[in-house]
C-alpha cells in the first residue's frame, strides 16, 4: 500500500467521522427540538430554523458520505458551522445571565464557543482533500 492510498482512507474515515457527528446532531434537532428552539437567536422563527438546520445537518452528512459530493459537503459543512455560531453565543449568554444554570453548563457553553474554529477547518479540510472528480 502506498502512501497515497493510506492518505486517501484517511480522508475518507475522517469525513465519515464528520458526517455521523452532524447526521447525529441532525436528527436530534427532530427528536428533541425544544433544546433547539430555545437558541435561536432573535428574529428568526425558532421551530423553522430547528428544523431547517436538522435537515441542512442531515443533508450535508450524506453528502459527506458520498465521495463524488464531499468536496461541496465539506464546504457546506463549514459554512454551517459559521452559520449556527450565533445560536452557540445565545446559549452561553442564556446560560451566563440564569440564575438558575449550573457552573458547570455555563463552563460548557463558553468553552463549546472556541471550538467552532476548529470544526471549521475540520470541515475545510475534508473538502480540500475529498477525491477530485
Amino acid at each position: 500500500m502506498g502512501r497515497r492510498s493510506d492518505r486517501a482512507r484517511r480522508a475518507s474515515r475522517t469525513a465519515a467521522v464528520l458526517a455521523v457527528l452532524l447526521g447525529g446532531a441532525g436528527a436530534t434537532h427532530f427528536l428533541r427540538p425544544r433544546g433547539y428552539d430555545r437558541i435561536v437567536p432573535t428574529g428568526l422563527p425558532p421551530r423553522t430554523t430547528t428544523l431547517a438546520s436538522g435537515i441542512a445537518e442531515l443533508g450535508i452528512a450524506a453528502g459527506l458520505a458520498v465521495p463524488a459530493t464531499r468536496r461541496a459537503a465539506g464546504l457546506a459543512a463549514a459554512a454551517l458551522f459559521v452559520a449556527v455560531f450565533p445560536a452557540n453565543v445565545k446559549m452561553a449568554r442564556d446560560l451566563l445571565d440564569s440564575p438558575r444554570s449550573t457552573r458547570a453548563s455555563r463552563l460548557v457553553a463558553v468553552v463549546r464557543l472556541p471550538l467552532q474554529a476548529p470544526l471549521v477547518a475540520w470541515a475545510l479540510r475534508v473538502s480540500r482533500h475529498a477525491p477530485r472528480r
